[in-house]
């Protein structure tokens, strides 16, 4: 079967699916996630086994331990995507709810109701427990769902998508409900992102170079998130004990996810009492640090004058590391610091630490980004912690989707009007 034969039968699959998916009762969807977690606990070691060619293989490729890491499937992260299929199976389904209603003065009655997408093509990389993510929160969304994992997490993905079939042919939904294509062919994503006769929204995961690609050729609507180009802002008037705690963990938690602080931004009135303490820290953690001019000369006037501040960049300022690397600069004042988040940042999560409520306020409304924290790390920009179950990704756009995606962000809705046999008379 040709390339183009084979997508437009998936497109097809998955457009008949959704239109089962729609009708489907809560209880059945959540019965699904269920039987596909139980189906995952099976398959374990088929997991690990398959897992293990991508590892080997993307070692034998030179991918970074960054992409080493997003690509391991341990047990831990098994434990984490069964996890994830049951916390979305005990979310409330917003298929059906019904909001807004009022009367008008024709009589008739109004209001919104929310309704699925349809079919919704996810394009991701490295990470595949993507893939349980994706096919959770479509399912529950009453969405079907075409997935194109990156060539690195080719075994990975299909073992994955076996559990998933079989989750779903349980309990008597369409196996055609969550696809996940069996071919590495890159012609394959320029024909997903060109279907619109069958795919309703496209979400992109992955580096900046495939999502732009993706922005760019598409020809249905895209959601999409960027890059996560994170920043700490360390006010004069922050506890600093916090402050510390916080930049440590929102950089060294894990380096290579997109809500790690890439940029720690430091009051000038508190840098010389804080920044060394900081740059210990980091440096035993194997973090490699850029700095500003007055970043480097604090340094080299401190007790940690021995750890190496390399020249920051109008490039760092810019980059999304995704490793262990970090730039500092100090700033003059909390209006600085804005600036500098708004026009270097991603608009992705940035976070301000200061015990000022005035300042706090003004960092929160003035910082355009779709997270921001007070007194709290970057780390807490995940669908998990926000309480949405599993996430399709954070969304650096303004509409359709901000933030972190989940149910509800999959959703659309569409009017409702009640009469009682009323006409329009003007």
């Amino acid at each position: 079967m040709s390339l183009e034969s084979y997508m437009n039968q998936i497109g097809q699959q998955a457009r008949a699916a959704s239109r089962l998916l729609a009708k489907a009762s809560t209880e059945h969807k959540n019965n699904a996630l269920l039987a596909m977690a139980d189906a995952l606990e099976k398959a374990r070691p088929r997991l690990i086994e398959e897992n293990a060619k991508d590892i080997q293989n993307g070692e034998k490729k030179g991918l970074d331990a960054a992409l080493l890491d997003r690509l391991l499937l341990s047990d831990a992260r098994i434990d984490g995507m069964i996890e994830g299929l049951k916390q979305v199976a005990g979310l409330p389904d917003p298929i059906g709810e019904i909001t807004d209603m009022l009367y008008r003065p024709s009589g008739i009655q109004l209001g919104k109701m929310r309704v699925p997408l349809g079919v919704i093509g996810i394009i991701y990389e490295s990470r595949p427990n993507v893939t349980i993510d994706a096919a959770s929160l479509c399912l529950k969304s009453g969405n079907a769902t075409i997935l194109r994992g990156g060539s690195e997490a080719f075994y990975s993905n299909q073992a994955i998508a076996e559990a998933v079939t079989a989750g779903l042919k349980a309990v008597g939904l369409p196996e055609s409900a969550v696809q996940v294509l069996n071919t590495t062919d890159r012609d394959a994503v320029g024909r997903l992102i060109a279907m619109p006769e069958y795919v309703d929204v496209i979400v992109p995961r992955g580096g900046k170079g495939l999502i732009e690609r993706i922005s760019k050729d598409a020809r249905v609507p895209v959601i999409k998130h960027l890059d996560g180009n994170c920043h700490v802002y360390i006010d004069d008037e922050a506890d600093l004990d916090k402050a510390f705690n916080i930049a440590l963990n929102a950089k060294t938690r894990r380096y290579g996810v997109c809500n790690a602080m890439e940029s720690l931004l430091i009051h000038q009135a508190v840098a010389e009492q804080i920044l060394p303490k900081l740059v210990s820290a980091f440096h035993e953690k194997g973090v490699e640090l850029v700095g500003c001019d007055a970043t480097r000369t604090i340094v080299a006037g401190s007790a940690a004058s021995d750890i190496a501040i390399g020249v920051a960049t109008q490039e760092d300022w810019f980059t999304e590391y995704l490793a262990p690397k970090l730039s500092i600069k100090i700033l003059a004042d909390m209006e600085e610091a804005i600036e500098h988040i708004n026009h270097y940042g991603s608009h992705h999560s940035d976070a301000i630490i200061s015990q000022n409520y005035s300042k706090t306020r003004a960092f929160m409304t003035q910082v355009d980004s779709s997270s921001v924290m007070v007194n709290a790390s970057t780390a807490f920009a995940d669908g998990f912690e926000y309480g949405l179950g599993a996430e399709i990704g954070i969304s650096t756009d303004k509409i359709h989707a901000r933030g972190p995606v989940g149910l509800i962000g999959l959703t659309s809705q569409k009017y409702i009007v009640l009469g009682d046999g009323h006409t329009r008379d003007n």
